[in-house]
């Protein structure tokens, strides 16, 4: 049975009042949450960006249901920090934490002042840190002399059960390189076309273990005052791929989002009833057994008040 999780995006809300959020969306029947890790948003009218592994503590320990992260070690952080915040968190938790790891993007990661590498570049440092975190998770020493530099490091404080190693990829080709070394996957996107073909690349490389979608959403009292609320929010999303993981502030992807009416309905599921939404959700989803959903709006509240239609015509349908 698909697992429909709540997405907390902490670039949009700040932590006390997504922490209540996060705590309504189980009490109303979502099965679980995942939430993004930012230092900066994407652009100025979201204005947030709490601190992802505080977050963490503080919502697993006032729920009862599953809540994962999708984070980017190699840069921003260091893998043997992240081993530790991973095992720290599924000591406390048993079987309720997750994390997905990820090459990361410039307008989180360039304030460490080191350069920013290239896609090669920063493949090959992602998969030696998620290496690295997998044998640190496993008790080991561990050094390295790479892409990413460890000395002698062990984390003290383990878990019983080690997280699954799960991999975050966007397009076909990243999705087959990371078949090779993840045990699930999670990508992101409202378009069937698009998710199906990230999917596809993964499982077709023989890629193992859960795959999870992110799907943004809109859902207004009417289609246009949904489309607008994600074209306020979610502009970013028209900046052209190329650029994406390059600018560095949230004022670079302002100045060069076009937030054109189609390119917004490709990136959020843009809708004004629940029945109407659950319709692009699963269309979205066939083959994943995890979705998460994020209302892109604002009122977090307005969105949590019409979730229990969404949830139940989503669960009829699967």
């Amino acid at each position: 049975m698909t697992v429909f999780g709540y997405h907390a995006s902490h670039e949009q809300i700040a932590p006390s009042i997504l922490l209540a959020a996060v705590q309504r969306a189980e009490q109303i029947g979502f099965d679980a949450a995942m939430c993004s890790d930012h230092l900066a948003p994407w652009g100025l009218r979201q204005g947030e960006s709490g601190f992802a592994w505080s977050w963490l503590g503080a919502a697993l320990a006032t729920t009862s249901f599953p809540i994962g992260v999708v984070t980017a070690p190699g840069q921003r952080y260091h893998p043997v920090i992240i081993a530790q915040a991973v095992a720290t968190l599924a000591e406390m938790f048993p079987g309720r934490f997750w994390a997905a790891y990820g090459s990361g993007e410039a307008v989180n990661e360039h304030v460490t002042g080191d350069e920013w590498p290239d896609k090669e570049s920063r493949m090959q440092r992602l998969e030696e840190s998620v290496s690295a975190v997998a044998r640190l998770l496993r008790g080991e020493r561990v050094s390295l002399e790479g892409a990413v530099r460890i000395h002698d490091a062990r984390i003290w404080s383990l878990p019983e059960r080690t997280p699954p190693v799960i991999a975050a990829a966007t397009s076909g080709p990243t999705a087959r390189w990371a078949a090779g070394w993840a045990e699930g996957l999670i990508t992101v996107g409202a378009d069937q076309e698009t998710t199906s073909q990230v999917l596809s690349a993964y499982r077709e490389r023989d890629g193992v273990g859960e795959a999870m979608l992110q799907i943004h959403v809109s859902l207004g009292d009417t289609v246009e005052e949904a489309l607008a609320t994600a074209k306020d929010q979610w502009r970013q999303a028209a900046v052209p791929a190329g650029l994406m993981w390059d600018l560095q502030q949230p004022e670079d992807f302002d100045a060069r989002a076009e937030p054109d009416d189609e390119v917004i309905r490709s990136a959020v599921a843009v809708a004004s009833t629940p029945e109407e939404l659950a319709e692009s959700i699963a269309a979205a989803a066939i083959g994943f057994d995890h979705v998460y959903i994020h209302d892109v709006g604002e009122d977090q509240r307005r969105f949590l008040d019409q979730a229990p239609a969404l949830l139940r015509r989503l669960r009829e349908g699967t």
